[in-house]
C-alpha cells in the first residue's frame, strides 16, 4: 500500500488530501472544521480527517506533497520588491516576518503539523504543475490539453500544455505581473468586494451592466495578442508594490476612488464588472483557440482560479474549438492539494492511470459523512422536534411536498463537497418555479447581497429542454453557465425592457424564474443517479409530481461563513435564519414545530450552546 498526503496552506484556502494506491479516498478544507472562511493556516484538521477516513496514522504516510514551491516564490517577493524599491517596501516590511519565520522553513511546518510522527521523503511540486496534475489526472480522457490560470503561482499565471496517459508537459507560459487573475482581482478591489473571496459575486453582477468599460480596458491596461497572451501596464496597478490592487491611474480613468466595501453598488460598478467579465472571456477564448491549435487535442481540462469563471467556461464549451471539456472541481488552490498527490502517484511513482467514464472525482463528494446513529444522537442532545422516515423514497416523498410548497430547506446528506460549490450535499433547496425564492433564500436564509443569482440542479437527462446544452451533457459540479433555452423564456413586457441594473430583479424571465439570471443566463448542476443517487432520487420525484426537474440548489450556510461540515453546524444555520425545513439523513425538523415544542428559555439555552445569542 502506498499513501500520499498532499497538502496546500499559509496562502489561500488551506487543504489535505489522501490519495491510497491511487485512489483518491478524502480531501477537505480547514475552513469546514474551523468555521473560518478561507482559511490559510496548516490544515491540522483537515489531515486529521482525512488520515482518519483512511485508518491510518502519520507513520503510515509514504509521501507528503506540497503544492508549490515557496523558495521560488519567496525569488518572485524579493525580486519584485527590488524593481520596486522604494515604493514597495510597505508591501516588503509587511510580508517578510511570516517569510522568515515560516514559510522559508516549510519542511519544519509541516513536520512540526505532522507532530513529527512523519519520516518520509517531502516532495514540492511547482504551483501549476499542481493545478495542471489536478486538471487531467482525475479527468476522463486519455489525453487532453491542459490549460491552468489564475493570479501567481511562483513566476507563472497562466500555462498550458499536455496531459497523456500517466504523464503531464506543460509548455508554455505568461508571466507575473501579468496576469488574468489579478486583473479580475484588481477589479474585485475596485468595485469593493474582498479580494480573494469576491470575484464570484463580481461575476454575477455583471450581467446586470453594460460593458461599455470594455474598449478603455483593452486599450489602456493590457496589449491583447490573438494567441491570447498579453502584457498590462503596471503603472495602472498597485499590487507589485503596494497594499492595494489599483494606482491613481486607475481611479482617474475610470471616475473615482474604490467602492468602499457595504456602501450601495451603483451604475459604475455594475457596468465594470461587465466590461472585465467581457475582457476576461475574450481573453480565455483566444487561449484556448491558441492552445487547441498548438496541441491538436480535441479535449480540454482546466484548473486555476480563473477557472472557476463559470460564464467564460460556459463560452469555450461553446464557442471555442474543443469538443469536450472538464474542469477540476476544487479548481483553486484547495485543489492543488489533491493535484501534488496524483502528481506523485503517477508522474513520480510511475503508476499507471486508468481513465473512469465521467470521472475519478467521486463527485467531489470526499469530506466527512455523518451516520443516522450520530445525526439521531446530536438532534436529542439538542432536544430538537423532528420525524425519522424509514426509506429514501418516504424521505423523498415528504420533503418534495414542502418544496413544492415554497419551503426553504436545508439538505444535509452523505459526504460533504471538496471545493468551494455545494453539489447536493451540503445544500439549500427551494423551487425554481417560484418567482419570490430569489430574493426570499437571498436576504432571509444567505443574508447576502440582493442582486447575488441562485443555480439550478436538473436532471441530467432534461437538461437540453431547459439550456442550451447537448443533450444528456455533464455537468456535476457547477462551473458551466449557459442560457435558458428559449422555449422556456417568458416575454418581458414593453414597459419593462428599459429597465436597467437592480430593477432587472423584478422581471420574471421564464418558468423557473428563481434560476434564470437577468442575462437569461444559469450556472447549471446536472445530476445523475451514480454520482449522486439520492439527490437524483428527490429531483425525480419532484418531477413526477410537478413537471419539473428542476430545483435551486445553492450552499449551505449564511454570508462570511464557510459551507456546512456537521450537524451542528447544520442546525445552527437553521436555527439562526428563516430556513422553513432541515433534513439531516432521514431526519427532518420543521422550523414551526421547533417553535411550538421551544420556550423562550431553550431556544436561548440552544442558541447559547452554539454562540448565537
Amino acid at each position: 500500500m502506498t499513501a500520499i498526503l498532499g497538502i496546500s496552506a499559509f496562502y489561500h484556502d488551506s487543504a489535505a488530501t489522501l490519495v491510497v494506491d491511487g485512489e483518491l479516498v478524502a480531501a477537505a478544507q480547514e475552513e469546514r472544521f474551523t468555521r473560518e472562511k478561507h482559511d490559510h493556516r496548516f490544515p491540522k484538521k483537515a489531515i486529521d480527517y482525512c488520515l482518519d477516513e483512511a485508518g491510518l496514522t502519520p507513520e503510515q504516510i509514504d509521501y507528503v506533497g506540497f503544492y508549490d514551491k515557496p523558495l521560488i516564490k519567496f525569488e518572485r517577493l524579493l525580486r519584485t520588491f527590488l524593481a520596486f524599491t522604494p515604493a514597495g517596501y510597505r508591501s516588503f516590511r509587511q510580508a517578510i516576518p511570516l517569510w522568515l519565520t515560516q514559510k522559508l522553513h516549510l519542511t519544519r511546518e509541516l513536520s512540526r503539523g505532522l507532530q513529527g510522527r512523519y519520516a518520509g521523503r517531502y516532495v514540492y511540486t511547482d504551483h501549476h504543475e499542481s493545478h495542471a496534475a489536478s486538471a487531467f489526472f482525475p479527468s476522463p480522457f486519455e489525453e487532453a490539453a491542459i490549460l491552468t490560470l489564475d493570479g501567481v503561482g511562483e513566476w507563472s499565471t497562466t500555462c498550458f500544455g499536455i496531459g497523456r496517459g500517466n504523464r503531464i508537459q506543460l509548455t508554455d507560459e505568461i508571466r507575473f505581473p501579468h496576469s488574468l487573475g489579478l486583473l479580475y482581482s484588481a477589479f474585485t478591489y475596485y468595485t469593493g468586494f474582498r479580494v480573494n473571496s469576491g470575484e464570484y459575486k463580481l461575476m454575477g453582477l455583471a450581467p446586470y451592466g453594460d460593458p461599455v468599460y470594455k474598449e478603455a480596458i483593452l486599450k489602456n491596461l493590457l496589449d491583447l495578442k490573438e494567441d491570447g497572451s498579453f502584457r498590462m501596464d503596471m503603472s495602472y496597478f498597485n499590487y507589485c508594490q503596494g497594499l492595494t490592487m489599483t494606482s491613481k491611474k486607475f481611479h482617474d480613468l475610470f471616475g473615482g476612488g474604490p467602492r468602499r466595501q457595504e456602501t450601495e453598488i451603483g451604475r459604475r460598478e455594475m457596468d465594470l464588472a461587465a466590461s472585465v467579465q467581457a475582457v476576461t472571456e475574450e481573453i480565455m477564448l483566444r487561449i484556448s483557440r491558441h492552445v487547441h491549435k498548438k496541441t491538436g487535442m480535441k479535449k480540454l481540462v482546466l484548473a486555476g482560479g480563473v477557472a472557476l469563471n463559470c460564464v467564460g467556461n460556459g463560452r469555450i464549451l461553446r464557442e471555442g474549438p474543443f469538443d469536450h471539456m472538464w474542469v477540476q472541481p476544487a479548481a483553486g488552490d484547495a485543489g492543488g492539494a489533491l493535484g501534488v498527490a496524483l502528481f506523485i502517484w503517477h508522474q513520480l511513482l510511475e503508476q499507471p492511470r486508468h481513465p473512469r467514464v465521467g470521472d475519478s472525482q467521486k463527485g467531489s463528494l470526499l469530506g466527512p459523512q455523518f451516520s443516522d446513529e450520530q445525526i439521531g444522537d446530536t438532534l436529542s442532545a439538542l432536544s430538537a422536534v423532528y420525524t425519522k422516515y424509514r426509506t429514501d423514497d418516504e424521505l423523498c416523498d415528504v420533503v418534495t411536498d414542502l418544496i413544492g410548497k415554497e419551503k426553504v430547506v436545508g439538505w444535509f446528506q452523505g459526504r460533504m463537497e471538496f471545493g468551494p460549490r455545494a453539489l447536493g450535499a451540503r445544500s439549500i433547496l427551494g423551487d425554481a418555479r417560484s418567482p419570490r425564492m430569489q430574493s426570499v433564500m437571498n436576504q432571509k436564509i444567505k443574508f447576502r447581497e440582493s442582486f447575488r443569482p441562485f443555480a439550478p440542479v436538473v436532471l441530467r437527462e432534461h437538461v437540453d429542454e431547459y439550456f442550451q446544452m447537448r443533450r444528456g451533457e455533464d455537468s456535476p459540479y457547477m462551473l458551466l453557465v449557459a442560457p435558458v433555452q428559449t422555449s422556456i423564456r417568458t416575454p418581458v413586457a414593453s414597459e419593462d425592457a428599459t429597465a436597467r441594473g437592480v430593477e432587472k430583479l423584478r422581471i420574471c424571465r421564464s418558468s423557473i424564474p428563481a434560476v434564470t439570471h437577468v442575462d437569461y443566463s444559469a450556472r447549471v448542476q446536472t445530476v445523475d443517479r451514480h454520482r449522486n443517487p439520492l439527490l437524483h432520487h428527490l429531483l425525480s420525484r419532484f418531477y413526477e409530481k410537478t413537471g419539473c426537474p428542476v430545483l435551486i440548489n445553492t450552499s449551505f450556510n449564511v454570508r462570511s461563513e464557510p459551507i456546512v461540515c456537521t450537524p451542528e453546524d447544520a442546525y445552527r444555520c437553521f436555527v439562526m435564519t428563516d430556513m422553513d425545513v432541515l433534513v439531516l439523513g432521514r431526519y427532518v425538523l420543521i422550523k414551526e414545530e421547533q417553535d411550538k415544542q421551544a420556550g423562550e428559555a431553550d431556544r436561548a439555552a440552544h442558541l447559547a450552546q452554539f454562540q448565537l445569542d
